[in-house]
């Protein structure tokens, strides 16, 4: 009798965790006019540059119609008006200066690597329980409801788990920790370099974004001591910001680039579970131990119009929103202690009705940027007569397909994706690297938009000119969009990325739920 309370117990908290999960609000049926004028002051801000650029065009080639009798003619009528001449040369060069030094330099992505571990580590879902049992300090509830979480998550069998999580004792401790996050990084720095052949002398720009693990000196110190960076590198750690960080770094990446001529920017991203995985019996705390797993990336970028020919990616747009100012958003994800004094992630009930308002605003904010223009008279007259005139008709959803050729969406769990793809209205084909990376790395945090784009990569789907949505969102609460124009198209022959090696076995069905056999 015991045994089958606590069965309807997990499947109870289950049941609750998974309405809970599945209530995306559909986030494109409710739209805010200011987070659409903040999408249109982002185009309008831009506008200068798009004038200029045919008008000085127009210039041009007016000027090659000028035959040189016309310019004799010129000069006797300007010879005796120097003041004129002077005055009009130096607003030409004023001008001319005025553009050159104020438009936005474009950012290139030269290459990106993302780290693979070893097949030691790798850790399926048997093993991950196995573990979890002889760690003695969980309930047999609490293994059931991990054990339930486990089987409806998405994962598969190969994902990685850390060295020191996988002995028996476990051994979470700083060594242990500081040996995963050295492990990822360089593993993904010293294939970047390789791949690129820049140096490491050459890099200007360091970026580290990692959630949970901030030790002194930082992980950017680390490499900065390991490959010797210049004494000028200009470094920045992130800590603390969740999945979406690996957006905001790209983003700090590229503002430090406005300012840096001729400058490599180089940007990691990662999360270190060694010392986060969760040993109290918490359920709010427990799904995180459930999908996190092993993994990092990192991305060379870089300012220098001698690259563009190498590079992969040109970075179009971003669009970071954070929703921190809502007390609801900001305790949505929040880390603390349990009572017994475990430190853990605690994820609320109300995370995915904020993950939805935040995504909602991202998304419209970004629309008037990357929509085609058809789709935003629609959209914008549409949302002009329920908002202005009160007129009770149906809200037009845009179709972002018309905009992006490749999605990559965090693979943060997967009745999220199933959200997002019922939202946006995305085919199974759009929605592939996201699932396979869940299905094959696990939740690796902020890196898990670059498997993704590795996966697509890997599969030969990009072609010079396709545009590619990253979009990501985690604690604060925050959701970030990158947008991509590739800039040739990307043979997999050629390419070394975690997939090469068995891209031929995606994708794969991934059931919606796998019973984990008992040990």
């Amino acid at each position: 009798m015991g045994d089958e309370n606590n069965k309807n117990s997990v499947s109870s908290e289950t049941a609750r965790i998974s309405v809970e999960v599945n209530n995306l609000p559909n986030f494109l049926q409710s739209i805010r006019l200011k987070y659409v004028k903040l999408g249109y002051h982002y185009l309008i801000s831009n506008a200068m540059y798009l004038f200029l650029v045919p008008v000085l065009g127009l210039l041009c080639v007016h000027v090659m119609t000028i035959s040189v009798d016309d310019l004799i003619q010129l000069l006797d009528k300007l010879k005796f008006n120097l003041v004129t001449v002077i005055l009009c040369s130096a607003l030409v060069v004023f001008l001319g200066t005025l553009y050159f030094m104020t438009r936005p330099r474009k950012v290139y992505l030269v290459d990106f690597s993302c780290y693979k571990p070893k097949p030691d580590v790798m850790c399926s879902k048997e093993v991950f329980m196995e573990r979890s049992k002889q760690a003695g300090v969980f309930t047999e509830e609490n293994l059931a409801f991990q054990k339930k979480i486990l089987e409806r998550s998405g994962l598969g069998q190969k994902t990685y788990f850390p060295e020191a999580l996988l002995r028996v004792p476990a051994e979470p401790n700083m060594a242990e920790a500081r040996k995963e996050a050295e492990m990822v990084m360089f593993g993904a720095i010293d294939e970047l370099l390789a791949k690129t052949g820049v140096k490491a002398k050459d890099i200007g720009i360091l970026v580290v974004n990692c959630s949970l693990f901030n030790p002194t000196p930082s992980l950017s110190a680390m490499i900065v001591n390991h490959y010797k960076l210049r004494g000028n590198v200009m470094s920045y750690n992130l800590g603390g910001m969740g999945c979406s960080a690996g957006l905001i770094s790209i983003d700090l990446a590229k503002q430090l680039l406005q300012v840096n001529p001729n400058s490599y920017a180089l940007v990691v991203s990662m999360e270190n579970i060694t010392l986060n995985w969760y040993f109290g019996n918490n359920r709010s705390m427990l799904v995180s131990n459930c999908i996190f797993r092993m993994g990092g990336a990192a991305i060379l970028l870089s300012n220098r119009s001698s690259d563009r020919r190498r590079s992969k990616y040109q970075l179009i747009h971003t669009v970071r929103t954070h929703k921190g100012a809502d007390d609801r958003s900001y305790g949505c994800v929040f880390q603390e202690e349990d009572e017994k004094k475990e430190i853990g992630v605690a994820l609320s009930k109300d995370l995915m009705a904020v993950a939805g308002e935040a995504l909602k605003t991202n998304i419209t904010t970004l629309g008037p940027l990357v929509l085609p223009m058809s789709e935003q008279l629609l959209f914008f007259m549409t949302l002009v007569a329920r908002k202005i005139f009160k007129m009770k008709i149906k809200p037009y959803i845009p179709d972002f397909k018309l905009a992006f050729e490749h999605f990559c969406i965090h693979a943060g769990g997967r009745a999220v994706l199933d959200e997002l793809e019922k939202n946006l209205e995305l085919s199974q084909w759009h929605m592939e690297p996201s699932r396979m990376t869940l299905y094959r790395f696990g939740n690796t945090s902020s890196s898990s938009l670059w498997y993704e784009l590795a996966y697509t990569e890997a599969k030969g789907r990009i072609k010079k000119g396709d545009r590619t949505w990253q979009i990501a969102f985690g604690s604060g609460f925050k959701c970030n969009s990158a947008v991509w124009r590739a800039l040739k198209t990307i043979n997999p022959a050629k390419e070394k990325n975690p997939w090469m090696d068995e891209v031929h076995e995606f994708p794969v069905e991934v059931p919606r739920m796998v019973t984990i056999n008992d040990s």
